[in-house]
């Protein structure tokens, strides 16, 4: 047994020793991947697989295409998805290995306004990496590449596989990503890991229902407002009792640490035609984050009873009837399922821990996250997944989704030995 151990501790440090070596490399990787633009929306994805698998062809990786029909990408919102699968097989099949799929999302909002650094540059000062995307999720392209690298150039398995997943469609829920792949039977793994930060294990995660409302009034000359209904005003009306309810919410407690209580945001309002005319039409867009204890059907059809009743509201106290009341049209944009742990995903959490505390010098805990990933999508399936990768303690440290995105290239390095040294237990 002691042999064994020692055998095991030179195969970590050797690990290590080889993500040192080829860290220029690894970094090198991750700014290719910043420079080539995956704002989503549009959502022209191809393009990035395209360059990733031009890239990973020079490792020895072959990649999968996997294109979404053009017509079914269209209908979604989007421009292109090329989704990529690489798969390292080790073993036999039928050998007892397992298959590890490791998942990482391409797309990714665009920059917005603010940025000191080129959004695409992927800039390095101060030992952090700048970009779109740096932090969430193309980090994780190069860990998980690299970890592999890492496996295969020092531990050699002879049983089980891996499959590197790269996708396209995490911001639009991860239908036409991963779950495409999943859905046409193209992969099925054993275990997942998919992108997050370095210093947690994320075995659970809110669920997100995203839905557009459309108020419908009356557009009229502002001279002479009487004869229209002002959607805005409805619109107002709409407002404060939507944000009434996360009053309600903070009572809602989830007993999963990391995780404290539903929130609904108005990410988007859109309306009017001029400033001397009275709207018309007011659209917005809204985002309820669920913890994984309430019941989807039960939210929405909550939220559905408070936009009905504040409309109704509008138009009692206005007199508003027939033709001249205002209509609310509601359509659902997202409904991701909360991710609740899988009894499997055990080994996941003790080899992630036992090599975050080893190379981190802290035990990484086995938290919740607020956010939504695609990772709900493998465990829907019966696969056992957890989230860690690449990145800071919070989503605030990383600048993820505002400007000046960034990421500490030392957590890079480091993930990406965890990562590699995981993978040599989980392949034993």
């Amino acid at each position: 047994m002691t042999n064994m151990n020692q055998d095991k501790q030179a195969t970590y440090a050797a690990i290590d020793a080889w993500i040192d070596e080829h860290f220029d490399e690894e970094v090198k990787f991750l700014q290719a991947m910043v420079q080539v633009p995956t704002d989503t929306p549009p959502g022209n994805n191809a393009p990035h697989a395209e360059r990733t698998a031009e890239l990973i062809k020079g490792f020895g990786f072959d990649a999968e295409k996997h294109v979404v029909p053009e017509a079914d990408v269209k209908a979604y919102g989007m421009e292109s998805i090329t989704n990529l699968i690489v798969r390292r097989q080790y073993g036999a099949q039928g050998d007892g290995g397992r298959t590890i799929a490791l998942n990482a999302h391409g797309d990714v909002v665009p920059p917005g306004e603010g940025w000191t650094k080129d959004p695409y540059g992927a800039e390095i000062e101060d030992g952090k990496l700048y970009g779109r995307a740096a932090a969430v999720s193309k980090s994780d392209f190069a860990s998980f590449t690299f970890a592999v690298r890492a496996l295969e150039a020092v531990a050699k398995p002879s049983k089980g596989a891996v499959e590197l997943h790269y996708t396209y469609d995490e911001e639009f829920g991860g239908i036409m990503g991963p779950g495409w792949l999943l859905e046409k039977g193209l992969t099925k793994p054993d275990l997942m890991i998919a992108a997050g930060f370095s210093y947690e294990v994320v075995t659970a995660h809110n669920g997100c229902l995203q839905m557009e409302i459309t108020v419908q009034g009356k557009m009229a000359h502002a001279a002479v407002p009487h004869t229209g209904v002002d959607a805005l005003q409805a619109t107002a009306v709409l407002l404060t009792a939507l944000y009434a309810e996360n009053v309600k919410y903070k009572q809602v407690t989830s007993k999963v640490p990391g995780i404290k209580h539903p929130y609904l945001n108005i990410g988007r309002i859109d309306g009017g035609t001029n400033t001397n005319v009275v709207p018309g039409k007011v659209m917005l867009k809204i985002d309820r984050r669920m913890i994984p204890e309430e019941n989807p059907v039960e939210v929405e059809a909550s939220i559905r009873a408070v936009i009905a009743k504040a409309i109704a509201d509008f138009n009692t106290q206005g007199g508003y009837t027939g033709e001249d009341a205002v209509r609310v049209d509601i359509k659902r944009l997202l409904l991701a399922n909360a991710m609740t742990p899988l009894d499997g995903n055990k080994p996941l959490v003790d080899a992630i821990q036992a090599h975050g505390e080893a190379v981190f010098g802290e035990k990484p805990p086995a938290v919740g996250t607020p956010l939504y990933t695609d990772v709900r999508l493998y465990v829907e399936r019966g696969i056992p997944g957890v989230i860690y990768g690449a990145g800071p303690r919070t989503v605030l440290e990383s600048h993820a989704k505002r400007s000046d995105e960034r990421l500490v290239l030392e957590d890079l390095r480091r993930a990406t030995k965890v990562v590699a040294r995981s993978l040599v237990d989980l392949t034993a």
